[in-house]
């Protein structure tokens, strides 16, 4: 029986890969820092769940305990990330550090305390980074660094924890979430936006669950480690026709 802790669950992306591998079959724990929320949709799954502060490494390290008492830990998905938008001349060395705590420190913490249990489990781990960490956008200082960070962790631990477990990762383009709501309230910049990208729109949640899906189980993606797989329109390798 799969065994897979999601944190960051009641995010977009986060919810709607857990209702994709609820769906599949599989035993999860939700971990999350809006109890209500947190709640809610663990009710609805029937999933365990608990409480996190993905900026303390024991309250990590509670949720991992947690979840091992249903067994080797068969997946873990780190779907917590921010979106720090700050001209260079306005960020500061707390933007740079906490951004970079959230998205890559804390990450490798929490594979870190599950690593013996992940070996045991023959497990994947799934995390996110971003178009930006390989495309120049203004203002995306401190954003761009940390996730081209995630992208660094992530080969690094899959070739340190092959071959019993596997890591991989997403690069969204920008998406419907609470997160990018400010940007995307605008409906004029939201079009232009969604111009930006060859399939001529924004994502949206449902883009990545059924690969976050696949890319936990072993029977369908067991040759897979160490990739990087944009899910972002095309607007990290192609150009719009104008």
């Amino acid at each position: 029986m799969e065994n897979i802790i999601i944190f960051g669950a009641t995010g977009a992306i986060g919810s709607a890969i857990a209702r994709q591998l609820k769906a599949d079959g599989a035993s999860l724990y939700l971990a999350g820092r809006n109890e209500s929320e947190l709640s809610s949709l663990a009710s609805e799954l029937g999933a365990d769940h608990g409480i996190c502060d993905a900026m303390d490494e024991n309250s990590i390290a509670h949720v991992i305990e947690k979840a091992k008492e249903n067994g080797p830990i068969t997946g873990l998905i780190w779907a917590i990330g921010s979106i720090l938008l700050k001209p260079l001349g306005k960020i500061t060395g707390d933007d740079f550090q906490n951004t970079f705590y959230l998205n890559v420190t804390a990450a490798g913490l929490a594979i870190k305390q599950a690593a013996e249990s992940l070996r045991e489990g023959k497990g994947s781990v799934l995390l996110f980074s971003s178009v930006a960490a390989t495309q120049g956008f203004t203002a995306h200082g401190a954003i761009s660094a940390a996730k081209a960070g995630v992208e660094g962790l992530a080969v690094a631990l899959a070739t340190e924890l092959a071959p019993d477990v596997r890591i991989n990762v997403i690069a969204p383009s920008l998406s419907q979430s609470k997160m990018a709501a400010p940007l995307l309230s605008n409906e004029m910049m939201a079009k232009g936006i969604a111009q930006a990208h060859p399939l001529r729109r924004i994502g949206n949640a449902q883009d990545f669950a059924p690969l976050s899906a696949m890319l936990m189980d072993n029977q369908r993606s067991g040759w897979i480690t160490g990739a990087v797989i944009n899910v972002d329109g095309g607007r990290s390798s192609l150009r719009t026709k104008g």
